[in-house]
Order: C-alpha cells, then sequence, then structure tokens
C-alpha cells in the first residue's frame, strides 16, 4: 500500500491538498471569504508544518509517486483526512481511512455536521454518530462526534 509517514519534503503538497479540500468543502458552509482565500493558503501552511515535526510526524500520505491524499492522526483520532479533488473518487480515501484504523488505532473523529458528504463517507466505512456535538471553535457550526463500530 503506498501509505507512507510524510517527510518534509511532502509539506507543500500537503498544504496545497489541505487548502483546496477546504475551499471546495468548508467555504460553502462558512462563507468566510477572508479565512478560505486570505488567511488559509499554501505557502504559509507549508511554513507551519515545517516549522512543527510534530506535524509531520503525525500525518501519513498516499503516495503512489504522486501524493494524492492525507491523513492527520493524533492519538485515537483522526484530525484530518483529505483527498486531492482531481483524485477523489478512486478509494484514496478508504485506503487512508482503514490506514488510520488498522495500522495507527484511530477509533474516532469529528466532522462538521453540515459536511453530508463526509458523513455518508464515513458511515460508509463504519464510523457512526455518537451524539455528541460542538461548537466549531469561532463559528456558529457544529461538530458531530463519529466513533468506528468494530
Amino acid at each position: 500500500m503506498p501509505i507512507r509517514r510524510a517527510t518534509p519534503a511532502d509539506v507543500s503538497r500537503i498544504a496545497e491538498i489541505i487548502v483546496f479540500n477546504n475551499r471546495l468543502n468548508f467555504f460553502p458552509i462558512f462563507q468566510d471569504e477572508g479565512f478560505s482565500f486570505g488567511e488559509m493558503q499554501v505557502l504559509p501552511l507549508a511554513n507551519a508544518y515545517l516549522a512543527d515535526p510534530e506535524k509531520i510526524r503525525d500525518t501519513r500520505v498516499y503516495d503512489d509517486g504522486v501524493i494524492k491524499g492525507l491523513t492527520i492522526v493524533k492519538g485515537r483520532e483522526i484530525e484530518k483526512l483529505y483527498v486531492e479533488p482531481a483524485f477523489q473518487g478512486r478509494g484514496i480515501g478508504a485506503m487512508l481511512l482503514d490506514h488510520a484504523v488498522s495500522a495507527l488505532g484511530a477509533r474516532f473523529l469529528w466532522a462538521l455536521e453540515k459536511n453530508e458528504s463526509a458523513l455518508r463517507f464515513y458511515a460508509r466505512h463504519g464510523f457512526a454518530p455518537t451524539g455528541e456535538r460542538k461548537l466549531e471553535e469561532g463559528t456558529t457550526e457544529y461538530l458531530v462526534k463519529l466513533e468506528r463500530h468494530q
């Protein structure tokens, strides 16, 4: 399986995937142009990764010659799972999710309540809502906790 731990050489591609996924998936919900197209930029995010070795350590990339997706797992939580939009629908997200669970011991994640496509994806892969909700910091939108049921 072409999933490996990220390295400093990967940070620009990681940042690019995160930025474009945030714009596609979260801008329609939050409608915050200043954040999505101002603060959320590839270079500053890549530099933040380089400045924090822990971020790189917790990141796994799907790399079959091109980095096509990533997960960030801390402890038992999947903090992020993104696939490059051009490569979505090819099973890469499922492989990353399975790796996070089977190889890294991940058991739960938080997803935006309004991100219906993410909720459907996680449900197809055995994650179900726990009933726990919390506000996304600095917003009026809710996150829902999903846990993997064995």
